[in-house]
């Protein structure tokens, strides 16, 4: 329970809601870097690009969301399909290549994909999902169904045509749906203020779509759950789509194969100064919860990280006949004309 007995600016929250918060960004946070050891012992094939630092965006709007949203994510996708509640083994499994995993280690790292979880998707392609998270939000819309559609993407996809495009369209037609740009700083190797004529790639560029400019700290889970709460409600209450910039860091390269010495020195150490965990572990200590408690959390997503990475290991890789599987919505490979 919360023994703080003064009422505080940012007591909003209750309790339960912020250790749900806490929980989620540790476990993202432990998984990724299990993932990262696993990839330099071989055990994780091509390549893969992590969320660490970046966890509290995911976190903070999973909680925000209700059963039945609908996420959609870039090839990044390992935190937001975590914390839909996705199991950590059938993503670890996806990511190793084996039969446990969440495809059957037929998509891999960037094709993570839970339709029971509300996960439509990891997309490679840049911008791609944008649009196709608008044709989810039109069916709600058409249908009088409740769920919102949320949609996360990198800086770099703000210059992309699908970008300027599913914003107008969403607009116009007032779409449930929430548009997220995880602003890292980064496109692939490049800064994104290298190649754009506004400070904030996405907020700057909302008015064009009659939108509000929001800007938001994605790196404090409460500053993005409060900012998804109302974005959640405006959708649902029929007023259309919100466009929501995080400001967060990628605390590794672009990918598994980027050392990112493209940083100035100094950059990365001056942003883990606000690391998310470390920032929201210190919001619950000075909001009453007891170390204890913290470190019982942070116990408790370890043990499940091990218990998963036992699991894979012991896994079989998928079998030969499932190879033409699952290629068409009708299960099958053949071709139609």
């Amino acid at each position: 329970m919360n023994t703080i007995d003064q009422i505080r600016p940012n007591d909003d929250i209750d309790t339960d809601i912020r250790l749900d918060l806490y929980r989620r960004q540790v476990e993202i946070r432990d998984f990724e870097q299990r993932a990262y050891d696993l990839f330099l012992q071989n055990l994780v094939k091509g390549t893969s690009h992590l969320s660490l630092g970046q966890e509290a965006i995911a976190a903070g709007f999973a909680v925000a969301m209700q059963p039945g949203d609908k996420s959609f994510c870039t090839y990044r996708g390992h935190a937001h399909t975590l914390a839909r509640g996705v199991p950590m083994e059938a993503v670890l499994g996806e990511l190793m290549q084996r039969d446990n995993g969440l495809m059957r280690g037929k998509g891999g790292s960037m094709h993570l994909t839970s339709v029971e979880h509300g996960v439509m998707g990891s997309y490679a392609i840049i911008g791609a999902h944008l649009c196709i998270a608008n044709g989810s939000a039109w069916r709600a819309q058409y249908l009088g169904d409740p769920d919102v559609s949320v949609c996360f993407f990198g800086d770099g996809t703000t210059n992309i045509g699908a970008f300027h495009e599913a914003l107008n369209l969403a607009a116009v037609w007032k779409l449930p749906v929430v548009f997220v740009c995880e602003n890292n700083l980064y496109m692939e190797y490049t800064p994104i203020g290298d190649v754009i004529p506004v400070e904030h790639p996405a907020a700057d560029r909302a008015s064009a779509y009659n939108l509000e400019s929001i800007v938001v700290d994605g790196n404090d889970a409460d500053a993005v759950y409060r900012e998804a709460l109302v974005a959640f409600d405006k959708a649902r209450a029929g007023h259309g789509p919100t466009l929501i910039e995080c400001k967060t860091y990628r605390h590794s390269g672009h990918s598994r194969a980027d050392p990112a010495k493209y940083r100035p020195e100094g950059e990365l150490d001056k942003w883990k100064e606000r690391d998310p965990i470390f920032v929201y572990r210190s919001r619950l200590q000075e909001f009453g919860i007891g170390d204890d408690a913290i470190a019982a959390i942070d116990q408790a997503s370890k043990d499940k990280v091990e218990a998963a990475t036992e699991r894979c290991k012991a896994s079989a890789p998928p079998p030969a006949e499932i190879l033409t599987t699952d290629v068409y919505a009708d299960g099958g490979w053949a071709w139609r004309n």
